[in-house]
C-alpha cells in the first residue's frame, strides 16, 4: 500500500515553478523564429549575389594605344561602384575579337563575311555594388563613366536591372511582413507561457507582500530566473539552429554560396536577447499584474 503524500509535499508540488515547460517552451518559440531568420538572411544575401553578378558594359574608342588602355582600367577601378573581390575590382577587358567569338557561338552566323570588317568596339565589362544597382544610381553612374576619357559609350540591360529590383523589393516587403507577424506571435506566446507558470506563484508573491517586503525585493528574484531562463532558452535555440544550418549545408552544397556568417553571427545574438528581453519583461508584467490583484482574484 503506498505511504500517502504529506500536506507539505502535496503543497510544494502544487506550488513549484514548471521551470523545464518554461524553457522548452522559449526554446521551441525562439528556434521558430530563428528559422524564419535564417530564411531571411540567406535571400538577403541572395539579392546580393544576384545584384553583384549584374553588369555594365563601357565601350571604348577604337584604337586606343596601350596604355591609354592600362590607364583607363586603373581610373574605372578606382571608381566608387565598382565590385571588389580578394580586394580586386571586377573588371573584365573584353576585346572586339573577343565579342565577335561571343557572338558568333550564340546566333551561329559569322556577320564578318558579310561586313568584311568587324563592327564591334574593345569594352571593359563592370560588375556593379549592390547599393548602386537601382535605377537613379546607374543612371549617374552612367552619366559619370561616359564623361572618361577613351569611353565611347556605356550600356546596361535597364529592363533587366528594373525588373530585378523591384522583384528583390517586392519579396523583402513580404518576407519582412512575415517576420513582423511572426515576432508578435512568438512575443505573445512567451508571455502567456510565463505568466502561467507564475500563476503557481500568485500565493508566495502575496505572502512576500503581507510580511512587508518591498516590490522591487519581491521582482528581483523571479526577474532574475526570468533573465537566465531566457538566456538559456536563447542559447539552446542558437545552438539547434547552427545544427539545423550546418545540416542543410551538408545536404545542399549551393546553399553555402550564400552563407554570410555575419548576418548569421548578429541573428542568433539577436535571437538570443530576444529570450532574454522577452523573458525579463514578460515576468515582470506577470509580478506586476499580482502584485495589484486583491486575495479574493487570486483564487
Amino acid at each position: 500500500m503506498a505511504a500517502p503524500t504529506s500536506p507539505s509535499t502535496r503543497k510544494k508540488k502544487l506550488g513549484s515553478y514548471p521551470t523545464f515547460l518554461v524553457v522548452f517552451s522559449i526554446t521551441l518559440a525562439l528556434v521558430v523564429t530563428g528559422l524564419f531568420g535564417l530564411l531571411l538572411v540567406h535571400a538577403h544575401k541572395l539579392s546580393e549575389v544576384v545584384r553583384e553578378n549584374l553588369e555594365v558594359q563601357v565601350y571604348l574608342d577604337r584604337n586606343l594605344p596601350e596604355t591609354e588602355l592600362l590607364r583607363l582600367q586603373q581610373d574605372l577601378g578606382n571608381l566608387p561602384y565598382v565590385a571588389q573581390k580578394n580586394g580586386q575590382p571586377q573588371i573584365k577587358f573584353v576585346s572586339k575579337e573577343e565579342g565577335a567569338r561571343q557572338l558568333l557561338q550564340s546566333t551561329g552566323e559569322d556577320y564578318r563575311q558579310m561586313l568584311g570588317d568587324n563592327p564591334l568596339r574593345d569594352a571593359y565589362v563592370l560588375k556593379i555594388k549592390p547599393e548602386y544597382t537601382d535605377t537613379t544610381q546607374l543612371r549617374k553612374l552612367k552619366q559619370n563613366l561616359s564623361t572618361e576619357r577613351g569611353v565611347f559609350e556605356v550600356e546596361y540591360p535597364r529592363d533587366f536591372f528594373a525588373l530585378i529590383n523591384e522583384n528583390i523589393t517586392k519579396l523583402s516587403l513580404v518576407l519582412l511582413g512575415f517576420a513582423a507577424v511572426l515576432v508578435t506571435v512568438v512575443i505573445v506566446l512567451i508571455n502567456n507561457t510565463i505568466k502561467l507558470a507564475l500563476f503557481s506563484q500568485r500565493f508566495l508573491i502575496r505572502s512576500m507582500q503581507l510580511v512587508g517586503a518591498t516590490r522591487l525585493f519581491i521582482q528581483r528574484p523571479f526577474l532574475r530566473r526570468a533573465a537566465w531562463q531566457g538566456l538559456a532558452s536563447g542559447l539552446l535555440a542558437a545552438l539547434i539552429l547552427v545544427a539545423l544550418l550546418q545540416y542543410a549545408y551538408l545536404e545542399v552544397l549551393e546553399l553555402r554560396l550564400l552563407r554570410d556568417d555575419l548576418l548569421l553571427g548578429a541573428m542568433l545574438l539577436g535571437i538570443i536577447a530576444l529570450g532574454v528581453v522577452i523573458g525579463f519583461f514578460s515576468s515582470l508584467r506577470a509580478v506586476h499584474k499580482y502584485l495589484k490583484m486583491s486575495l479574493d482574484d487570486l483564487y
